[in-house]
């Protein structure tokens, strides 16, 4: 899964199948064969469903490619996005957990939507939100960090959609964050941002520090410090999964 998808949303799908297998299907065929000896058992019978394997977990590390998001000298928050992304995914898996990252590489995922005629930016944002659609993904955690004009602001922020369920996420998530860096920051909803109001599951943008902060920048830019960073969102979502009040897990109807 993590050797290099180059071509976004098909590249991810394609690391999902590699990862989980591929359904068994008759790839010359558009629609089921029918059972021998029947001429007219096609007609009824179902198409063929090339169904994906639900994700636990849909990664989404920020921006990417010609996008560097915001920067420090010659340090790019896509760089630090995509390293932390990489050691989250990693330590998701080890610990039994269905996870999928988005981009394994420096592309941008807006590379890969033909069809929108709009905006790099917009085009971006809607391949975050499709895949999230697509794999059917349980929660969806997007891994960015932050920028203030004010040099000592510092610490990681939470922010989620304006729904029960996303908002217990971001709760769990910025305590782990909490601990972790010595903070006391609340979680904020977000919901004026795109990717958190369309991607479908549970949704979080998690800011891991400010790269305007001399000792966030250290943290970020050191593999201990994201390391230290990857394990505490990771601990976060596995806090969530205990108590995950989404239908799919409790049979309920869910708390939109």
């Amino acid at each position: 899964m993590l050797q290099s998808c180059r071509y976004g949303l098909c590249a991810a799908i394609l690391c999902l199948l590699t990862a989980y297998g591929t359904p068994p299907h008759d790839a010359s065929a558009g629609t089921a064969a029918a059972p021998h000896g029947d001429p007219h058992a096609s007609a009824s019978s179902p198409p063929a469903r090339h169904a994906l394997p639900a994700a636990d977990v849909l990664i989404d590390a920020g921006h990417g490619g010609i996008d560097g998001g915001t920067h420090s000298g010659d340090i790019m928050e896509k760089d630090i996005n995509l390293a932390i992304s990489r050691k989250l995914y990693l330590i998701l898996k080890s610990r039994g957990m269905h996870a999928v990252l988005n981009r394994t590489g420096d592309y941008a995922l807006s590379d890969d939507n033909r069809w929108l005629r709009s905006s790099r930016h917009q085009r971006d944002l809607s391949q975050r939100k499709s895949l999230a659609s697509d794999i059917g993904a349980g929660i969806f955690v997007s891994v960015h960090v932050n920028w203030s004009k004010r040099k000592q602001v510092h610490g990681p922020v939470v922010l989620h959609r304006l729904e029960a369920r996303s908002a217990l996420l971001a709760s769990l998530i910025q305590d782990s964050l909490n601990r972790q860096q010595h903070t006391n920051i609340p979680p904020v909803a977000g919901d004026q941002f795109y990717v958190l109001k369309q991607a479908g599951p549970p949704s979080v943008i998690v800011e891991t520090g400010f790269i305007s902060n001399a000792g966030d920048l250290r943290m970020l830019t050191d593999s201990a410090g994201q390391t230290a960073v990857a394990t505490a969102i990771a601990n976060g979502i596995a806090a969530y999964r205990l108590v995950d009040l989404s239908p799919r897990s409790t049979g309920g109807t869910g708390t939109e």
